[in-house]
């Protein structure tokens, strides 16, 4: 097969001026006879969870040598998402996931390379990688960098998020200043992506379940060996596809896409894997819709509870059998015909996964919910949609009616927190956090800690046309859409109103008349657009609602 880098490279006269710019870097003459597979590196020492790629980098280079391909190497950023919390850097998180998948797209285009390897691990990282893949369709194989392990504070293991949770503690008076210092030390013992079924994790593990990262390769902590193993196996087989003709599209399927929500359901993911999954599925070409996740959710149950759900990491997670033993479980509701990277189908490369340890995954006999982890509502307040978890909310919490709180952005309820006017039964109202009013659809993450810190988190309701992070837990529902910024419903709720929240039945209504309700929104005004220069100007007037998965087109 003649893949495309040899169509100019091999050509005597017009291959001349590219050889020759190779061969200054100590390209030879042997090089430009194989095909030329990029290692797409998103390094960096700011993000822990890139921390350890550029390892990781070598032994994919090694694995393309080794199997008669030539390695090139470049960079893409990487952002972390807890370093950008509860300040203005949160507005650029989820538009860097546009910038990854361009910048993977120019480089790989502008230099006709054959095929691609992607290193990254953290929450737009991951997807940002298989949005470049799905839309150049070439062949491509995802590797993550791997979770670090947990803190131990007090004799348990803790997350990185318990320092938030420690900042309200602080705050209400129920922990000292000496155990905020001594829990932010010991949160974070190793880099990798943080610790819990946050959004990094969880698109890692979803990566493997569409069949775009080797078997099994999703849960190694980053501090163990056979990453190194499976960044050079990686790195060969990406050669191999690349002569075989296996491209992203082959395995970016809607059946392998139903494999993997099927698989963030059953582990309890990140309420932001719907808006991945749709951004990757529109750059693949393929019709599915928010709806689709809500049928795939009720279908599919949850068994695998991880951090912050229950005391079990992703190490635990690892231990136990990781992404094959929860797919081996619920393999009669999967594609198990779907093809992945390593050749094989996913049906033959989970069947002789076993669990490990039946406290961490559950059989399919004892789930601990008969359905999955997210659930996608509708009503007069959410006319197109919006998303919660209710596995991290407590089933009595599930239906209530409250009265509205509201605040038009986080640091405003950031403050409200602080200065003690969050009341138990409360249900908070934050908008014009989403894709274009934020800009960016920043996580509410902050204040959600800080009110688990200040013990009442299980007892207010948080709605928002923002995020959430995949750690959070409490009350919350995120996503609202139409968002503010566009008019929707939630830019008209005043204080006082009542708001029903019916997750069984999956509704989130304002509870007043719809005359009323049309009153207001015939009056409303359209703010003007909060950042007037820039990227974030720029992806303010071009994204689309969070129901289309804030993508760009």
């Amino acid at each position: 097969m003649e893949w495309r880098s040899k169509k100019f490279l091999g050509d005597q006269e017009k291959g001349a001026l590219a050889r020759g710019l190779y061969r200054s870097m100590g390209y030879s003459d042997n090089d430009f006879k194989k095909p030329f597979i990029a290692v797409v590196d998103t390094w960096n020492n700011i993000c822990p969870g890139q921390f350890n790629l550029r390892r990781i980098a070598e032994y994919v280079r090694d694995g393309i040598y080794a199997a008669g391909g030539t390695p090139v190497e470049f960079g893409s950023i990487g952002c972390c998402d807890g370093i950008a919390q509860g300040h203005n850097g949160m507005h650029y998180i989820l538009p860097s996931r546009e910038i990854i998948a361009s910048s993977v797209e120019v480089m790989m285009q502008a230099h006709m390379l054959d095929g691609m390897v992607l290193l990254g691990s953290c929450d737009k990282i991951v997807p940002g990688l298989l949005m470049a893949a799905a839309r150049l369709n070439l062949p491509a194989i995802m590797v993550n960098g791997g979770p670090m392990y947990p803190g131990r504070y007090k004799g348990k293991d803790i997350d990185v998020n318990e320092s938030s949770v420690y900042v309200g503690k602080f705050k209400s008076g129920k922990a000292t200043k000496e155990e905020l210092n001594e829990v932010e030390h010991v949160a974070c013992p190793t880099p990798g992506s943080c610790q819990m079924i946050g959004t990094a994790n969880t698109m890692s593990c979803l990566a493997e379940g569409m069949g775009m990262s080797l078997t099994g390769s999703a849960a190694i902590p980053t501090v163990d060996s056979k990453r190194m193993q499976v960044a050079k196996e990686s790195g060969h087989r990406i050669v191999e596809m690349v002569k075989e003709g296996i491209t992203a599209r082959d395995i970016i399927t809607r059946d392998s896409l139903e494999n993997a929500v099927r698989l963030g359901m059953a582990i309890g993911g990140s309420t932001n894997l719907i808006l991945h999954i749709l951004a990757i599925a529109h750059e693949a070409k393929i019709d599915f819709q928010i709806e689709d996740f809500e049928q795939l959710s009720r279908t599919t149950p949850y068994i695998a509870s991880l951090m912050t759900a229950s005391p079990y990491d992703m190490v635990d997670f690892y231990e136990a059998g990781g992404v094959p033993a929860v797919m081996n479980q619920i393999s009669h509701l999967l594609h198990s015909d779907a093809i992945t990277v390593t050749g094989k189908t996913i049906g033959e490369n989970i069947c002789d996964s076993k669990i490990l340890n039946a406290d961490v995954i559950h059989p399919i006999s004892k789930p601990y919910r008969q359905d999955g982890g997210l659930a996608i509502l509708k009503g007069n307040l959410a006319p197109l949609s919006c998303v919660c978890k209710p596995a991290a909310i407590p089933l009595e919490r599930q239906t209530l009616r409250g009265l509205a709180k509201v605040y038009d952005s986080e640091e405003a309820l950031t403050k409200a927190i602080y200065d003690d006017e969050i009341k138990a039964n409360d249900i908070i109202v934050v908008r014009y956090e989403g894709p274009k009013g934020g800009p960016g659809m920043r996580e509410m993450f902050t204040p959600l800690e800080l009110l688990l810190g200040y013990g009442i988190a299980e007892s207010v309701f948080l709605i928002t046309d923002g995020r959430f992070s995949g750690s959070n837990k409490g009350g919350f529902i995120g996503h609202i859409s139409p968002e503010a910024a566009e008019g929707g419903p939630i830019a008209v709720v005043k204080n006082g109103d009542p708001i029903i929240i019916d997750i069984p039945n999956r509704r989130l209504d304002l509870d007043i008349p719809k005359d009323e309700l049309d009153k207001r929104l015939a009056a409303w005004i359209q703010p003007e657009i909060k950042n007037k220069g820039g990227y974030l100007s720029v992806y303010s007037r071009l994204v689309k609602s969070a129901h289309y998965g804030a993508i760009i087109e």
